[in-house]
């Protein structure tokens, strides 16, 4: 409950609110996917939702903002919770990196039904992450790092670093 109150920055839910949420977790718990999806020489953890759960959260949206929002919040939780939980190593750098879309991923997960948006390296699905499994590094090895504050040094990095991957501080 403290990890959904920080993603979704609330101090504290009424019991109705809660309620709602937790019907919300019982009923998406049983159709959040989980895959691990194996190339020749690498795997990816897959975790989405279905788009049933995207038009929930849309009329959420209309209905309240405020709703809207938690509703929002507890999809995307889902999401990371599933990867947390079978990769600890993501919460501790707080990021689980993108992987190269490579064909592949790319055909592998079109099978599913969460293909990259067209042109793209970001996922179709609004609730849905894909990373490499196991653990294999954070920002170091992220795809998406050019396009990431947190990869362009804006924000607060403390991923770990795998050896290989060490930035070098040549003096002139």
């Amino acid at each position: 409950m403290e990890a959904y109150l920080a993603l979704s920055q609330e101090l504290r839910l009424g019991g109705a609110v809660a309620e709602h949420l937790i019907n919300l977790w019982e009923q998406w718990l049983p159709i959040l996917q989980v895959c691990e999806v194996r190339g020749e020489k690498i795997s990816w953890l897959v975790v989405w939702l279905p788009e049933s759960v995207e038009n929930q959260v849309d009329e959420s949206w209309k209905s309240s903002p405020s709703e809207g929002w938690l509703v929002n919040s507890l999809a995307r939780f889902m999401c990371a919770s599933a990867v947390q939980e079978l990769l600890p190593e993501v919460e501790e750098v707080h990021c689980a990196p993108s992987p190269r879309p490579t064909q592949t991923l790319r055909e592998a997960l079109d099978k599913l039904g969460v293909p990259y948006k067209e042109g793209a390296a970001i996922l179709s699905r609004r609730y849905a992450m894909v990373t490499l499994y196991p653990y294999l590094g954070g920002c170091e090895i992220c795809h998406l790092q050019n396009q990431c504050p947190k990869g362009q040094g804006k924000g607060e990095s403390l991923s770990v670093v795998l050896p290989g991957y060490e930035k070098t501080n040549a003096l002139p």
